[in-house]
């Protein structure tokens, strides 16, 4: 008689504005979806962000969009707030929380109720330093980059 072994699914989570998406966003995502066999990511919505002081560009439903049709992501959710972590972990049954090494130490309280790991970032691209360059634009060129944007979200919205 051949015994069947179930394997637990390894789930891992993580947490991010995700505004800009950029290969580094890329990068990272498919690092954290290696940890396991599941990927879920919290995107931080235009609420929370603004509690931490940020403004984004591109509005949260978009932003979800876009990390939705990321290959290594499995479930995307709404991150509301700094507390919430430990109740998606425990709701979800998370493994492992990932994030990235600019984070380092801040999540380690989270080590009993899961493994928590901190990646590297890719070097030289963030999106901060993006909305740093993009302050030195003049008022036409920003038009224009808003225009760009807007049809990039229309076409994102066309693929959902």
């Amino acid at each position: 008689m051949i015994a069947l072994v179930q394997c637990k699914t390894r789930t891992v989570i993580t947490y991010g504005t995700f505004d800009l998406f950029h290969v580094g966003h890329l990068n990272l995502l498919r690092r954290m979806r290696a940890l396991g066999d599941r990927l879920v990511v919290g995107v931080s919505t235009d609420e929370f962000n603004a509690k931490k002081g940020k403004r984004t560009v591109v509005p949260f439903k978009d932003r979800v969009a876009i990390v939705q049709a990321v290959r290594y992501v499995d479930q995307v959710i709404a991150e509301h707030d700094w507390s919430q972590k430990i109740g998606d972990i425990e709701t979800l049954g998370v493994d492992v929380l990932g994030m990235g090494d600019d984070w380092e130490g801040q999540f380690d309280h989270l080590n009993d109720a899961c493994e928590v790991v901190y990646l590297p970032r890719t070097k030289n691209i963030s999106s901060t330093e993006i909305k740093r360059a993009l302050s030195a634009l003049d008022a036409a060129q920003i038009a224009e980059l808003k225009v760009a944007l807007d049809l990039a979200s229309t076409i994102v919205r066309r693929f959902e």
